[in-house]
């Protein structure tokens, strides 16, 4: 195979594509370079067909910390565990591939992604969706496309293709779109209350720049496509569907309509059963063909019930429980479950349930990133856990998978919009979603109670968001949209069209189909439709909770903020941090954090332990100035002068013609270590060092008189010299300041 090599200008920015060079084996490889991205997309399928009732197909996003010049973290100081950025990238690239593929293909397909290099400027993301496509294309594996994906942000109201870090800081917009040169096929977004009109131009803008990458990949499979494997797709047995068909079909599409989930599917799954030991009592060649048969059974049965829920929408627009088409299930909110916890809120809607619980903590508490992204920690974290108990299973539970972290990543992508800054509330926080019941929409009910808990626990949020999730039924030219899906909506729709926002606007949205893609005006729709949904779940959430507690809980982490100037950050840290751990230890385990420009944050459930940790370090940091009155406490008397401390850290010389209006003999018989007494600032020298005087504390008694200064001259060793004279010069010297005079 000859090498191919050829560039294309993308948006400013040079696309260069290669292949024939790299992984030769593979079914399909392709290198992608982005300026100074370079990404590796292969492609490899199974010769022969798997036994599965499923498309085994595996999407992977290798990060390689070299191609960011890092060296992993860790002990082993290698590549591990995918990243979650990793996962939510693979994820990303799957969803809209997966669709194109033919109905009935099993071939295992693997795509493994490898990062050699990464601009940060450069998605290395969307190269990985687009080599993936293009490996696809040139391989021999049957695949649908070209597909094809870009960011798109908008700073100042211009929409922008791929921006830059810097830009995306700017952005209000952060929207993912990918799709096939007719349609789109698959959404992630994140704004900030973002109109619903404003989206779909950003959505039409990524199109045309989705068209632009797929006319080049089309370029690049002219060249280079392999010719493509013979498969065969996969069928059900022609005496399974006669068996189903006679003895099950019309038991099953009366089931579909009964109005409870666990009633129905139960049921459904009776019937099932039904059917698979119905077939199993036929003739069958030898247990192998008995086995598929039963398992045949089961499928079909399936595809019965799911045409049925689809004939029903599109036809007669009935919903298996009964709803009309924008209509939302029964809703529930509740706050403060929890009592120990700094917030917490329960929101139901239908038979989907989630507890959602807020920690707060201090700034570093936040979670540390060691990915290929410019992201460095999350102060804010959006946690979503499934268990299988939650749909009436059992099951494996563990650490989370690609669905949890997906969901999690969703809601947080949402609810970080309407969050204070760091300036102004400087808390590490955590929200952690728990699925108590689950029938559809689960991820969206999680940022109803997950709003409401963070409100809960006294975190000043912009606005409330709410979610809802929107489905899609299309038979032929017509289509249903639906409000608020449900399990089996979602399974046996074409469309999972996630929205969450406030009144306002769009903060997050997520959307994947089974088809090829939909149009603009089933989005516009769509986009229509789900806000009408979300003001209604906003005015139920409302019922429960307007507006953010104006403190946190008692139980939270009290916080209290302060600068220390840059040089005295040393002090206040102290040598090895002898210091600071002597102030965490006085207050009663407070915490502290100090950024290196001087912000220091200080968090306790004590609010009093927080003044006390904060009128230590302003003993430490404080600087005296000329003319400020102190109760001093004296340190160290000597023959004409005392040390004082005027507080901690900081001493001052007194000396004994300051210490009263009458004269002094004797500062001895005056002045004790350990008395009190209070003085005056009167001076500062350049070094910092101080001057203070306790008679300016004092009234001046009624007709006193400056007493006269005594004069004394020097004497040089050959002639007598006056203080202005030639070869004499006369130093008065104090502590604090230096004066010459001639």
């Amino acid at each position: 195979m000859e090498k191919f090599k050829r560039s294309w200008n993308f948006h400013g920015r040079t696309l260069t594509v290669e292949n024939g060079e790299m992984a030769k084996q593979a079914g399909g490889s392709i290198l992608v370079r982005y300026e100074d991205t370079a990404v590796l997309s292969v492609a490899t399928a199974s010769k022969e067909a798997k036994d599965s009732d499923f498309f085994p197909l595996t999407v992977l996003f290798q990060e390689k910390m070299y191609a960011a010049g890092r060296i992993p973290g860790g002990f082993l100081r290698r590549e591990g565990r995918p990243s979650e950025h990793a996962t939510l990238t693979a994820r990303l690239i799957d969803r809209p591939i997966r669709p194109l593929f033919a109905e009935g293909f099993r071939n295992e397909v693997q795509v493994v992604n490898t990062v050699f290099s990464c601009d940060p400027d450069c998605s290395c993301e969307m190269m990985a969706m687009f080599g993936s496509s293009l490996a696809l294309c040139v391989s021999d594996i049957p695949f649908n496309g070209p597909v094809a994906g870009v960011i798109v942000g908008r700073v100042d109201g211009e929409y922008i293709i791929n921006p830059t870090v810097e830009q995306t800081e700017k952005s209000d917009l952060n929207l993912t779109v990918a799709g096939t040169k007719t349609a789109i096929n698959m959404v992630e977004a994140g704004a900030k209350e973002v109109s619903e009109e404003d989206m779909l131009t950003a959505l039409q803008i990524g199109h045309q720049a989705i068209q632009e990458l797929c006319a080049i990949q089309e370029e690049v499979i002219a060249e280079c496509a392999k010719e493509k494997m013979e498969i065969t797709l996969y069928e059900i047995n022609p005496v399974v569907k006669q068996y189903v068909d006679e003895n099950g079909a019309d038991r099953i599409r009366e089931a579909v309509s009964i109005k409870g989930k666990l009633e129905r599917y139960g049921k459904i799954d009776e019937i099932i059963a039904e059917m698979e030991a119905g077939v199993a009592e036929l003739t069958w060649e030898d247990d192998k063909a008995l086995e598929k048969a039963v398992k045949q059974a089961h499928e079909y049965s399936v595809e019965v019930e799911a045409a049925e829920v689809r004939r029903l929408i599109s036809e007669d627009k009935i919903r298996p429980d009964g709803r009309g088409l924008d209509e939302l299930r029964p809703l529930d909110s509740q706050v403060d479950l929890m009592p120990r916890a700094h917030g917490s809120a329960m929101f139901t809607r239908g038979e989907t349930q989630v507890l959602s619980v807020t920690t707060l903590g201090p700034l570093s508490d936040a979670q540390i990133i060691d990915d290929l992204t410019t992201v460095k920690e999350k102060r804010f974290m959006h946690q979503y856990n499934f268990p299988p108990f939650s749909v009436g299973e059992v099951g494996r539970m563990g650490s989370p998978g690609r669905r949890e972290i997906g969901h999690g990543a969703l809601g947080e992508r949402a609810l970080l919009q309407v969050l204070p800054s760091e300036e102004d509330f400087p808390y590490a926080i955590r929200t952690s979603a728990e699925v108590l019941e689950s029938n559809g929409s689960s991820s969206q009910a999680s940022i109803c109670a997950g709003t409401m808990s963070l409100m809960a626990a006294g975190v000043p949020i912009k606005a409330m968001v709410a979610g809802v999730a929107m489905g899609l039924i299309t038979v032929g030219d017509t289509y249903s949209i639906l409000t608020d899906i449900q399990g089996m909506e979602d399974h046996y729709g074409d469309m999972d069209f996630k929205v969450a926002g406030t009144r306002n606007g769009i903060t997050a949205l997520q959307m994947d189909i089974k088809v090829t893609g939909i149009s603009q005006e089933i989005m516009r729709e769509a986009l229509a439709q789900a806000h009408k949904g979300r003001i209604e779940i906003l005015d139920n959430m409302e019922t429960a909770i307007s507006e953010p507690r104006p403190e946190v809980s008692k139980w939270a982490p009290k916080m209290d903020k302060m600068m220390i100037p840059v040089d005295k950050i040393r002090i206040v840290i102290g040598k090895g941090g002898e210091q600071i751990d002597k102030i965490i230890e006085e207050c009663n385990d407070v915490k502290i954090d100090i950024d290196d420009d001087g912000k220091c944050v200080i968090y306790h459930t004590d609010r009093e332990m927080i003044n006390k940790a904060k009128q230590i370090i302003s003993d430490l940091i404080r600087e005296a100035k000329v003319g400020e009155i102190y109760d001093a406490k004296v340190a160290e008397v000597r023959e004409s002068f005392a040390f004082v401390t005027l507080f901690p850290g900081t001493d001052a010389l007194l000396h004994v013609s300051q210490l009263a209006w009458e004269r002094v003999e004797n500062i001895q018989d005056a002045l004790h270590v350990g008395d009190t007494i209070k003085v005056k600032v009167i001076s500062m020298d350049e070094t910092g060092k101080l001057k203070v005087s306790a008679k300016e504390c004092i009234e001046k008694p009624e007709g006193y008189v400056e007493p006269k200064k005594n004069t004394r001259s020097f004497r040089n060793n050959r002639k007598d010299t006056k203080n202005t004279g030639e070869g004499g010069k006369v130093e008065r010297r104090t502590f604090g300041s230096k004066k010459t005079s001639e």
